[in-house]
């Protein structure tokens, strides 16, 4: 009798564990790659999600250096150089970083610093690049933070907010 009931609380544990560790992270890993010219792009983040938040201006300030996802900063790979909004980016892997903005045109940071947690270590002495970008409202809401890589520009969405710098090589 011992040993069913053993069985039984080993099978109930078990399960529990198990249904524990199939729900969705809070801010799953996520990949977004592409092929620009013969450069590979590869964005490594974390995509948190909206939850009844107001993210632009309250959640992610507005003028701040924000690590463009959550947990570990968001890391941007191309195995070629390229260019981003027509400034040279030699091939490498660099921390991405955003600086949002209400007017109309956002600022995209590559840091050579790719390894960090957030934007609490970020040093400017550091960048690579700064190139200023095109952002402005989306019609439709983005409910988790996400990142596409098209054959000549690559994108964030959030919310209702997004941001695109062209890309060529």
């Amino acid at each position: 009798m011992n040993l069913k009931k053993n069985l039984l609380a080993f099978a109930l544990l078990a399960f529990v564990g198990f249904a524990a560790n199939a729900q969705e992270k809070a801010s799953p890993a996520k990949t977004a790659e592409g092929m620009v010219g013969d450069a590979k792009i590869t964005i490594n983040y974390s995509s948190p999600a909206v939850k009844g938040r107001t993210i632009w201006g309250e959640l992610v300030p507005m003028g701040e250096v924000w690590r463009a996802g959550a947990n570990e900063a968001t890391t941007f790979t191309t195995t070629k150089d390229i260019t981003v909004q027509g400034e040279k980016l030699p091939a490498g892997t660099y921390g991405f970083f955003v600086i949002p903005s209400e007017t109309g045109q956002s600022t995209f940071i590559f840091n050579k610093v790719s390894k960090q947690w957030g934007a609490f270590d970020y040093d400017s002495s550091e960048d690579v690049l700064r190139v200023d970008v095109p952002s402005g409202e989306n019609s439709t809401l983005e409910e988790r933070l996400v990142y596409e890589v098209k054959p000549d520009s690559f994108e964030i969405r959030w919310e209702y907010g997004k941001a695109s710098a062209k890309l060529s090589n």
